[in-house]
């Protein structure tokens, strides 16, 4: 039961990806749905584990920016680059959106797509991968770990873990696994790497609207 609040939004995140494609349902009312459930699990089941306390708030505001330009760097210098078969292939995918052409300039889908990247995601996803799996892989009794101590096997097991979920886009989600998972050792503070993680992402979602990005935002 100590894992539920830190575990339990991420499987409700994963669930909800699984099965919208087969939701008959306009894609706003879909992100509208997405953004209510996962809203309500976090505050409902995720809230006591949930820390926004920012100990390093120009960091953490560097670490974000710099890891947004970590994700769209290989694709700018190197065009093409994201077909190869070391990240085009049956096991990773191909990068793709799952945004329908039709709903790109629907300002309300847009609305909520991205505020699901800057407000749900990260939440989600650091209360798993950084403030439960990389204590629990150095001891299943992991509330008697501290947030950030290190261990060579967790930190590097969470980094490529991180990264598989990132599909095509392995290659930036290593590295950045890597970097949030240092910025976790260094801080040792869950409400800095929040804040990182949703600074990327707001750039990130920033840029696939502007840019017409959109195999960004899978």
């Amino acid at each position: 039961m100590k894992s539920l609040p830190y575990v339990a939004p991420f499987v409700t995140f994963l669930a909800i990806l699984g099965v919208q494609p087969w939701l008959p349902i306009p894609q706003v009312a879909l992100q509208a749905l997405f953004f209510g459930v996962m809203a309500l699990v976090i505050r409902m089941v995720a809230w006591p584990a949930v820390d926004f306390g920012v100990r390093h708030w120009a960091g953490s505001l560097l670490l974000g920016v710099a890891v947004f330009l970590l994700w769209i760097t290989p694709d700018l210098l190197f065009p093409g680059y994201r077909g190869h078969w070391l990240f085009s292939n049956p096991v990773m995918g191909t990068a793709g959106s799952g945004l329908p052409a039709v709903d790109r300039s629907d300002v309300s889908v847009l609305l909520l797509r991205g505020l699901r990247a800057c407000l749900i995601v990260p939440i989600v996803e650091e209360l798993f991968w950084r403030a439960w799996l990389m204590r629990w892989l150095i001891s299943s009794d992991f509330t008697k770990v501290p947030l950030g101590a290190y261990s060579a096997g967790a930190f590097w097991m969470v980094a490529v873990l991180f990264a598989s979920e990132h599909g095509s886009y392995w290659d930036v989600g290593l590295a950045t696994g890597i970097l949030y998972n240092w910025w976790m050792i260094r801080t040792r503070s869950l409400g800095d790497l929040i804040l990182t993680h949703a600074v990327t992402n707001a750039c990130l979602s920033v840029y696939v609207v502007a840019a017409g990005k959109w195999e960004y935002w899978a």
